[in-house]
């Protein structure tokens, strides 16, 4: 599985490093990362680490694969 998830604002470099396994793309006052899923446990997790660093998480799609 592939996941989008767009984030609000720009994220430093230190923030984004917290999320090694995911892809970063910058969009105007979003940043966009993605990448492969593993399972529904890494997803929850991803989501819980957005929460833990405070971060607005605007959207959350399934990429086609």
């Amino acid at each position: 599985m592939r996941y989008e998830f767009r984030v609000s604002g720009r994220l430093s470099t230190a923030v984004a490093g917290a999320f090694p396994e995911l892809e970063e793309a910058r969009v105007p006052e979003e940043t966009v990362l993605y990448g492969p899923i593993t399972d529904e446990a890494h997803l929850y997790g991803l989501l819980v680490r957005f929460q833990d660093l405070g971060l607005h998480v605007v959207e959350m799609r399934r990429l086609p694969d």
